[in-house]
């Protein structure tokens, strides 16, 4: 019998050149990030399934490649009840693995964690242009930080990596899940039915409105829901929205103090991040962002070329996931390149290859409730621009213990923020200020 030596659908062989220009791009997106102070982990392609099948990953969870049982385990389980003949699967991305990393490690990793991943992902979903099968994503990530300048580190980043990479006006579209849930409330639509109401939603780039609002109609939600939702929807193809309109548009209901919260943070990330992309990309209030993780608590958020239709990245704030495998609640977000997408989008060009020196390895630390956001985030982009790697950290109240572990992290120098002013670096080798 003659065997198919094609590669298995849904998948491809990259020849030589393909690999190449893999391997330049993930260069210069691995460099770029670990100017920003991210520093990369691997985590194995194989979980458990009850990870795996946690409720986070929405959509995705029905996409799971499963491993059967091995040995006396699968003959066992095939006298018993056939779901239980699988108990391994390929991760569908990297963010669950990374929630499980944390809760493994934590006690011997620093505080915040701000890492970079970049692996192969799998997905059991019908094949088609620019979707694969198996596919690779680059992402970064902040763990127990819960301040803005999270969501603003990770937009610059990837943006910047996207434009050393030759792609020209990238967008940032910008939203937040607190925001879908006051939208969502604003319709009447139940609690128990947000999750198929926000996957339907998601589809709206695919099917349009009138696909989405047939989808709504057909798995039973109220008439008057729907209608509520049909007239925003016929609003927003009258786009782009402000975002202050957008809330004045909604009734705020119980929680109102939430969606107060979501529409401030996301100002303050809306504005430090075309304040620092001088020009090179953009970034919008979009309210049809929806994103179908489950994971997601907070601001979420895609880039696309300019006039692209699919988006490159994408990616949004989830602080509870961690919480649930350590049993303590752990600020989340992070930041995801899909490096095949990405890779056809360049084509042909080859991306330019970084070369990277010594440079000084820097901490900037500044107090979340108190220090400008903003200012925290120039300072560490004119120093980035001298060539310097540059991580924004938290202050502690014991500064000596703090500076110790900066410096078995790699750290050379240090520079604390405040009083609305960027003060002058030291070296971590050197002379420090007193606890």
């Amino acid at each position: 019998m003659k065997i198919d030596v094609s590669p298995p659908r849904g998948t491809r062989d990259l020849l030589p050149a393909e690999v190449e220009r893999r391997d330049a791009a993930c260069a210069v997106i691995l460099d770029t990030y670990q100017t920003y102070g991210f520093r990369r982990i691997e985590t194995p392609a194989l979980e458990s399934l009850p990870l795996l099948m946690s409720g986070e990953g929405g959509e995705n969870e029905k996409l799971i490649f499963k491993i059967l049982k091995r040995g006396e385990k699968l003959e066992s389980s095939l006298q018993g009840d056939v779901r239980a003949l699988a108990d391994l699967g390929l991760r569908f991305d990297l963010t669950v693995p990374l929630a499980r990393y944390f809760a493994h490690n934590h006690a011997k990793l620093p505080n915040p964690f701000k890492a970079i991943q970049i692996g192969p992902v799998w997905r059991a979903e019908r094949p088609q242009r620019g979707r694969y099968r198996q596919f690779t994503q680059c992402v970064i990530d902040v763990l127990g930080l819960r301040s803005e300048v999270v969501e603003i580190e990770l937009i610059l980043a990837t943006c910047d990596a996207l434009v050393a990479l030759g792609l020209t006006s990238p967008v940032v579209r910008i939203n937040d899940r607190r925001l879908l849930a006051a939208l969502a409330m604003h319709c009447g639509v139940e609690e128990r039915q947000r999750d198929a109401f926000f996957i339907t939603f998601d589809k709206l780039d695919k099917q349009g409105a009138e696909g989405v609002v047939a989808e709504l109609r057909a798995a039973g939600h109220p008439p008057e829901s729907v209608a509520r939702f049909e007239a925003l929807l016929h609003e927003f193809g009258h786009g782009p929205w402000e975002l202050d309109a957008f809330c004045a548009r909604l009734q705020p209901g119980p929680d109102g103090e939430a969606m107060r919260d979501a529409a401030a943070g996301l100002q303050t990330i809306i504005e430090a991040v075309a304040a620092a992309a001088g020009g090179r990309y953009a970034i919008r209030f979009d309210p049809t962002l929806v994103r179908g993780m489950g994971y997601y608590t907070g601001p979420i958020f895609e880039v696309a070329r300019a006039g692209g239709a699919s988006s490159l990245a994408g990616g949004g704030r989830y602080d509870r996931m961690v919480g649930k495998l350590l049993g303590r609640e752990v600020p989340a977000c992070g930041f995801s390149i899909g490096l095949d997408r990405l890779v056809d989008a360049l084509a042909e060009a080859a991306p330019p290859r970084q070369e990277s020196g010594a440079r000084r390895r820097i901490a900037l630390l500044f107090d979340a409730e108190v220090d400008p956001v903003g200012e925290v985030v120039a300072w560490a982009r004119a120093l980035r621009g001298q060539g310097d790697v540059v991580s924004v950290e938290t202050k502690s109240r014991n500064l000596g213990r703090r500076l110790t572990e900066l410096e078995t992290q790699g750290f050379t120098h240090y520079g604390l923020a405040g009083q609305g002013r960027a003060a002058e670096l030291k070296a971590l080798h050197g002379p420090r200020v007193a606890s």
